[in-house]
């Protein structure tokens, strides 16, 4: 059994906030109140609560917070069904940053296809782990309802590339739109004009803001958008190679595809050799994000290479940063610069 697994049994074996809270009759925001310190609390509630903590032998690392300079941190990344590709960076990010500092990790895959948490059930679910803090990794980065839940469950937490809904949360990201439409630009500098475009699911700002960055290119270099060009993908390999197919059975198909991640673009290759196309020599692909699968393929892919590890180990050092007290050399947004990576898949 591995360090991790150790970890997340021996959590979730301890006595629950659920427990504390009916053991002393009060709803489980008041014993995080307590737990907390917050002034709102009358104090028969308080003892009422803190007898129960004391009975129970409750023992919440929140509670030693004061007392945590200089020992470990117990962190938490925590995800909902990103690509593998995205989510071993982040492990490689978060893990490095851990054992630099002497940190314990904790993974936790909060996705399921048949039971979605509710938000205030993730909340209280990562409160009962007796985690320091989390690292929220997206898509879960990007649900309203999820950070307004553990903010209201005092949970110390990081956002890794929110989008635009991270308010003042402490976040690492990069500027999604931007580096899209500089990928776009370098296709149009090269000659490109016939362009389709595979965007990402809707409920991701990311797909969104790359979509954003593509238009802004296009039209600033008086290339008008043609809709038949633009197809809706997953960020999975099926969903691009789908997608492609169908882009490329088109009269006039594109001579080439920006994929808004590097499965789909992956995807569209693989369509692009099934239906006999070559790469680049009929068709250029591009993709974005510069996970191991760009390297993997053939021909190996031109894409947006944004510094996944990178944000994952500066999250997990804002987040010890903001547990322990210290005076952080970080703001609270973090914008990291991105690069396109030149490869195989454009002539």
């Amino acid at each position: 059994m591995n360090e991790i697994q150790a970890c997340s049994m021996s959590r979730r074996q301890q006595i629950t906030i659920k427990e504390v809270a009916a053991h002393a009759g009060v709803s489980q925001m008041t014993v995080s109140r307590v737990l907390n310190r917050a002034s709102m609390v009358r104090e028969e509630t308080r003892e009422k609560v803190e007898a129960a903590i004391k009975a129970l032998n409750y023992r919440p690392n929140l509670m030693a917070r004061g007392l945590a300079a200089g020992k470990a941190l117990s962190i938490g990344l925590i995800y909902n069904n990103p690509s593998h590709g995205y989510l071993g960076e982040l492990l490689i990010g978060a893990m490095k940053s851990c054992r630099e500092a002497g940190h314990h990790l904790m993974v936790e895959d909060l996705y399921s296809e048949h039971e979605a948490l509710e938000p205030t059930e993730l909340a209280e679910r990562l409160f009962d782990m007796g985690l320091d803090g989390v690292i929220i990794a997206p898509p879960l980065s990007h649900n309203h309802d999820v950070i307004k839940a553990l903010r209201d469950w005092d949970v110390s937490f990081v956002l890794i590339a929110p989008g635009d809904i991270a308010g003042n949360d402490p976040t690492v990201t990069i500027d999604d739109a931007a580096a899209a439409q500089s990928m776009t630009q370098y296709l149009i500098d090269r000659g490109y004009r016939d362009i389709g475009f595979i965007i990402g699911p809707t409920n991701q700002t990311a797909s969104g803001d790359r979509y954003d960055g593509f238009r802004k290119a296009m039209l600033e270099n008086d290339i008008a958008i043609d809709d038949n060009l633009i197809a809706k993908g997953a960020f999975t390999y099926r969903s691009g190679m789908v997608a492609a197919q169908r882009l490329l059975s088109l009269p006039k198909r594109p001579a080439a595809i920006f994929a808004s991640n590097d499965d789909m673009a992956a995807g569209a290759i693989a369509a692009a050799h099934s239906m006999g196309l070559k790469v680049p020599g009929d068709l250029a692909i591009v993709g974005f994000d510069d996970t191991p699968i760009a390297n993997a393929i053939w021909p190996q892919l031109t894409t947006v290479r944004q510094p996944i590890a990178d944000m994952a180990h500066r999250a997990v050092s804002m987040l010890s940063e903001r547990i322990l007290g210290e005076q952080s050399s970080m703001p609270d947004e973090m914008v990291l610069p991105v690069s396109i990576v030149e490869r195989e898949s454009v002539s």
